[in-house]
């Protein structure tokens, strides 16, 4: 049974922590916002040439993906600071279980989203003319949902590899998610790329929520087809990292890896 105290006090101790740190700051609104502010005066440079449709393609894709990002980067980083700050061990010789850990780092990506879809659309509508509400309420919630589960799946799959082998794979906490920008088109029409490279995109869930999203701008309807197949992939794979991750948990435990991770 779930004991939502405990939860809580996972999501209090990480908004102890993000209210004091520089590099979380750095990390997540600051990169967000340089981020959108590059890709927006790129859009609105282009424009004229691309047509108004192709920028708001960039702009759009942009925030998209720093939802995405910022989820993976929270479900990993989480226990890097525990790890630095010599608090691992007293986590998990409290009663807290896996899943209750995992449910508060879930339940703060969702926040963190939510507070920054509002904070980029805002820039968005202000500094470019473009409202990220025009791909639909709805669309805009099923592209999200996806995204989430996506960055949750990549972040328990790091998580169970800082577990395992230590900070020396620390940077994969930061720098995994980009290795899946360029495939999962998300500034662009998948179509630009080549043919067996488009075949490879289509086995990541977020290449069909970011077309579902680019399609949602021209006609506001909704790909089904493509939103059910995100799913259907998003269900598979995170199940495999659940899979993975309690092997490397076990491992990690098994091996003495997991005391080591504080030496």
């Amino acid at each position: 049974m779930i004991n939502f105290s405990r939860v809580k006090g996972i999501l209090l101790q990480e908004l102890f922590i993000t209210r004091k740190s520089l590099e979380i700051f750095f990390d997540i609104p600051f990169f967000a916002f340089t981020s959108i502010l590059l890709v927006g005066f790129i859009a609105s440079y282009i424009s004229g040439s691309i047509g108004q449709i192709g920028a708001q393609y960039l702009v759009l894709g942009m925030i998209l993906w720093e939802c995405l990002r910022v989820t993976q980067y929270t479900m990993s980083v989480n226990v890097l600071w525990e790890v630095w700050s010599r608090n691992l061990s007293n986590i998990f010789i409290s009663p807290i279980t896996i899943f209750e850990y995992f449910l508060a780092l879930i339940l703060s990506t969702i926040i963190k989203i939510l507070v920054l879809n509002v904070f980029l659309s805002i820039i968005s509508f202000y500094m470019f003319d473009f409202n990220v509400l025009k791909v639909g309420i709805a669309t805009l919630s099923l592209v999200l949902i996806n995204l989430l589960i996506f960055g949750w799946t990549t972040g328990i799959l790091i998580l169970g590899l800082i577990f395992r082998f230590g900070t020396r794979i620390q940077s994969l906490a930061w720098g995994i998610i980009f290795l899946f920008q360029p495939f999962t088109a998300a500034l662009y029409p998948v179509t630009i790329l080549p043919k067996p490279i488009q075949t490879f995109a289509f086995f990541f869930p977020p290449t069909y929520v970011f077309e579902v999203a680019r399609q949602s701008l021209s006609n506001q309807s909704i790909n089904w087809s493509y939103i059910n197949t995100a799913f259907i992939l998003n269900i598979i794979y995170f199940s495999i990292s659940i899979f993975v991750f309690a092997h490397l948990f076990k491992k990690s435990k098994d091996t003495g890896q997991f005391a080591r991770n504080e030496g």
